[in-house]
């Protein structure tokens, strides 16, 4: 089954008179379960192609299936509801929400989906614990180490069970250490929950952990193979 598919994807940007292909005819099938690398170096389209993905940014030509949803055919309204209700993101800056606690930040998606208040809590606090954080749900963001932080935002992504998880250069802002052990984490849930991921990155170490990796140069795929995990 598969959770994602992009036929020919363009996305072009203009930078003051240039005109910049960021992805140049992307083809792309991605199914249930897959732990999928995109790789390439700055300015390859990797994170383009993960925000048009999910939803965040549009095609200019080419269409993109989540889920049986078409996004070319869906207005921003509609976008947002797929977002909120399909896909978990995870961003290098971990972007929780400083004045909540880790477990009302684990919470927050299931907030905005109208779960009531004793379900939230009831998947959450099992959810903290998957990522090694039952101890410190008490805990704000700045009380927490940024291998912390990533992991509430790997908690938070999961926990209304969505479709594909999209993670852009998570381990970006960590040391290796930790870096690895959230990696493992990932795999971990990807292998015993099934969760589909799809990271974009430039890290040597994710890389090694993807069951497929994808590589990418000037908006192009240029090469893919099975990974070394």
């Amino acid at each position: 089954m598969n959770i994602v598919e992009c036929r020919g994807i363009v996305k072009t940007y203009r930078q003051d008179s240039v005109e910049v292909r960021a992805l140049d005819g992307i083809d792309l099938t991605i199914g249930k379960s897959d732990f999928l690398a995109i790789a390439g170096p700055s300015g390859s389209g990797k994170t383009t192609l993960l925000n048009i993905m999910g939803g965040l940014d549009r095609a200019d030509s080419g269409r993109v299936i989540l889920d049986g949803c078409a996004l070319n055919d869906m207005n921003e309204s509609q976008l947002a509801e797929l977002r909120l209700r399909r896909i978990g993101f995870v961003f290098q800056a971990y972007n929780l929400i400083p004045v909540l606690s880790a477990l009302e930040n684990v919470e927050f998606v299931m907030l905005l989906q109208n779960v009531p208040a004793a379900e939230r809590r009831h998947r959450a606090r099992p959810m903290l614990e998957e990522v090694g954080l039952q101890d410190l749900h008490h805990r704000r963001p700045a009380q927490l180490s940024g291998g912390q932080q990533q992991r509430v935002a790997v908690a938070r992504a999961i926990v209304s069970n969505p479709a594909i998880v999209l993670a852009d250069e998570p381990t970006a802002n960590l040391d290796s250490k930790t870096g690895n052990a959230l990696i493992e984490l990932m795999k971990e849930m990807n292998e015993r929950l099934h969760v589909t991921f799809v990271f974009s990155t430039h890290d040597k170490m994710v890389m090694e952990y993807a069951a497929r990796l994808v590589h990418m140069r000037d908006g192009k795929i240029v090469d893919e193979d099975a990974g070394t995990a």
